[in-house]
């Protein structure tokens, strides 16, 4: 099916999602979630303001789809830093800052992976499932392989990075501040 856009060039899609989640991403770097309509992304990506609802069932879906864009590329950017490192504590800091920086660099994507109205707490969509999970056993094998077993240490380095992301992003710590502090952080926690 063709749709054709109500915009003066008259362009249409054959890849309609793409070019609506593309749309919807892009928004996305200047705006948070909550604050794009269906009619805007629409807009963005140059088709009728109906064009959207024919691939996401309401705004909720929308919102949805941001987050778990947002989280694959939160999660392939922790895997490549911790394949990155040179050895299990750098791959470990290294992921940490990573989780840290994407925070910081991306505010408005981070925020939605981690609305709750959005991904509803041990309810995670089909697409997202995957991307927790994901996401877990990354910083997990990293803390393992650096010389933390204990499954508390896992959710102690996650609830770090997520922390000092959250007050970095928001403004309360400078970038290079936080990625020092988990650094440091990381360093005291693994076993000498």
């Amino acid at each position: 099916m063709l749709l054709v856009s109500t915009s003066r060039s008259g362009y249409h899609h054959g890849d309609l999602a793409h070019a609506l989640e593309a749309a919807a991403m892009q928004l996305l770097v200047d705006k948070p979630a909550q604050d794009i309509s269906l009619r805007e992304v629409a807009r963005a990506a140059d088709v009728s303001h109906n064009a959207p609802y024919h691939h996401f069932s309401d705004r909720r879906g929308l919102l949805k789809v941001l987050a778990e864009r947002s989280m694959a590329d939160l999660v392939a950017a922790v895997r490549t830093a911790i394949a990155d490192g040179d050895d299990p504590r750098d791959a470990l800091a290294a992921g940490g800052q990573a989780y840290l920086r994407f925070a910081v660099e991306h505010p408005h994507g981070f925020d939605v992976i981690y609305d709750p109205t959005v991904c509803i707490p041990g309810e995670p969509s089909e697409t997202m499932a995957p991307l927790i999970a994901e996401l877990e056993e990354l910083l997990a094998a990293a803390s393992v392989a650096a010389g933390l077993e204990h499954p508390t240490d896992v959710t102690a380095i996650w609830g770090l990075v997520h922390g000092l992301g959250t007050l970095c992003a928001a403004g309360h710590f400078r970038l290079d501040d936080a990625l020092a502090a988990c650094t440091a952080a990381l360093t005291r926690m693994l076993p000498a």
